[in-house]
């Protein structure tokens, strides 16, 4: 069973259902962000919700931010729910800023094809796979409204218009001060914050840091402890990410290419991914995670988001 809900907020004006989460827009000001169980992978929806995913990455997603605001204003304004997050509605910018501290995912399969050259910024030579840069690399992509995001140089960003060279230059600040941020609280944790993504938005002259920060779906760990022997000896790094989803699809025949079909999810292993968030909850925020009930999830969302809705101006 996918987790497919379609609420009606009070002064709600429209909706949007996006591949895990759903976002409803109140009035003019503010929006619903409800992380749904939907898992995707290679750009599909997976056929059965994964208990408690939702949850687990709202909950990790509002620790992060909170621990951030000193840096930059976010979104939030309130989390009433613990798969719900009701915040600002701001202009977004079209870009997600990504920032690389180590050559892995799609810098790697750039850098491995030949390319020294990535959204503009050299890569050094001489590197491995899982390598640390000699300082983190930014390395923005156009935030596309259908389709797959691009990759970007800051020259053609500032040029296209997409955005003026005072705010980009702001955002680029903010994103290095995040990162270092959440590089310094992965380290209590034992991990290494590999690569991550930011998304900002504009209310009149201030900008906001928006969506989600360092979870499991826009970030990737390492495990810090035996991750400079696994490299000196070739070895693949342990990671924390729903990298293990991916890997059973393509043991199971699947990476969303034509004329593959989607194999079928058995129970266990739908457990079994719902246990894997819980430890990659507790590991990245080094807190117990509390299963919310879910005896009638919608009748809770909907009284949780409406009593907080009432408290709006």
């Amino acid at each position: 069973m996918k987790q497919d809900f379609n609420f009606k907020f009070s002064n709600q004006t429209e909706v949007y259902h996006g591949k895990v989460r759903d976002v409803y827009s109140i009035g003019t000001k503010y929006l619903v962000m409800l992380a749904s169980d939907r898992i995707s992978a290679f750009d599909y929806i997976l056929p059965k919700a994964i208990p408690f995913k939702g949850q687990v990455l709202n909950q990790i997603a509002a620790y992060f931010l909170e621990a951030t605001k000193d840096i930059v204003p976010n979104w939030v304004i309130s989390v009433p729910d613990p798969t719900v997050t009701i915040g600002r509605k701001c202009e977004t910018f079209r870009v997600e800023m990504v920032i690389r501290g180590y050559l892995s995912g799609h810098a790697w399969r750039e850098y491995k094809a030949g390319k020294r050259m990535i959204c503009g910024v050299e890569m050094p030579e001489g590197m491995k796979e899982n390598d640390r840069f000699p300082n983190p690399i930014i390395t923005p992509a156009t935030k596309e409204e259908e389709g797959h995001d691009e990759d970007i140089s800051r020259e053609d960003i500032i040029a296209r218009g997409i955005v003026s060279e005072s705010d980009y230059t702001q955002l680029e600040n903010f994103t290095k001060a995040l990162f270092q941020r959440g590089t310094e609280m992965a380290a209590k944790q034992g991990l290494i914050l590999v690569d991550t993504k930011y998304e900002f938005g504009k209310i009149g002259d201030t900008i906001y840091l928006i969506d989600e920060i360092h979870t499991p779906d826009s970030s990737r760990y390492f495990y810090a402890e035996g991750y400079q022997q696994r490299q000196t000896q070739g070895e693949k790094q342990k990671q924390l990410s729903k990298e293990f989803v991916r890997e059973w699809l393509i043991d199971n025949n699947f990476q969303g290419l034509d004329g593959q079909n989607m194999p079928d999810m058995p129970d266990e292993f739908v457990n079994l991914v719902s246990e894997r968030y819980i430890e990659l909850y507790e590991k990245i925020t080094g807190k117990k995670f509390v299963k919310a009930d879910v005896s009638n999830v919608p009748q809770r969302i909907i009284q949780n988001v409406e009593n907080a809705l009432k408290k709006l101006d």
